[in-house]
């Protein structure tokens, strides 16, 4: 046996730069989305609503460049299985997608609900326990999560790459989708240590993914004759 390029060279390079940009913009968003965890947030983020939007435009930015992932990857999956390709662009194209577009306007939100309570308008607490509710849900860690295990399984399954690195992905996402569980229930929150300590795992792969895909592309296993 032995490991033979599998075409796509430019689709694999493509890949591997989005998820390199979608990695980066959301570990840097939570440098500036950390103030939503203050115990008074509304306070905390009058102090400088403008890092909210910040954190806001680098969620988009994180969530439109996986969005494309999927539909590049679509063409190189239903070679194997068109229900793999069309199964990672509804969770990760869609409705992950979805969510991080609804976080970030919830996000935006609250900057501007920031600003109001700085200027003594107390009402609007309700408005934004409210905002910051839908933002830090955990919704979008299952859409991401199954989406991912729909990805790792084609690359495990049909040999698109080296089966360690799919196979640390299902470890990885794992931890993510506790994490987001841990969330729901309220035993954790979004930004806090415990949380990017159990996310650190899925960021790590998916740039050493990412960074394989660059430099090597897609690879299958084919007998030699």
């Amino acid at each position: 046996m032995k490991a033979a390029t599998y075409g796509y060279k430019g689709t694999a390079r493509i890949v591997g730069i989005l998820y390199i940009i979608g990695t980066v913009a959301g570990v840097v968003s939570t440098q500036f989305l950390s103030a939503r965890n203050a115990p008074d947030y509304l306070a905390k983020i009058a102090e400088n609503p403008n890092t909210l939007v910040v954190g806001a435009i680098l969620t988009l930015v994180m969530g439109f460049a996986l969005a494309l992932i999927p539909a590049f990857m679509f063409p190189v999956l239903r070679k194997h299985s068109e229900a793999a390709g069309m199964g990672y662009i509804i969770f990760r194209g869609g409705l992950e997608t979805c969510c991080y577009i609804i976080s970030a306007v919830c996000t935006l939100a609250l900057s501007s609900l920031g600003a109001a309570y700085a200027a003594g308008t107390q009402e609007l607490t309700g408005a934004g326990a409210a905002l910051k509710a839908i933002s830090d849900s955990s919704v979008g860690a299952f859409a991401f999560g199954i989406g991912a295990l729909i990805f790792y399984t084609a690359l495990y399954k049909y040999k698109l790459m080296p089966r360690w690195i799919p196979a640390f992905g299902f470890v990885a996402i794992a931890a993510h989708i506790v994490s987001g569980a841990l969330v729901l229930f309220g035993l954790q929150e979004p930004l806090d240590t415990g949380s990017l300590i159990m996310n650190l795992p899925i960021a790590v792969q998916e740039m050493v993914m990412a960074v394989w895909l660059i430099i090597k592309g897609f690879t299958k296993q084919e007998t030699e004759r």
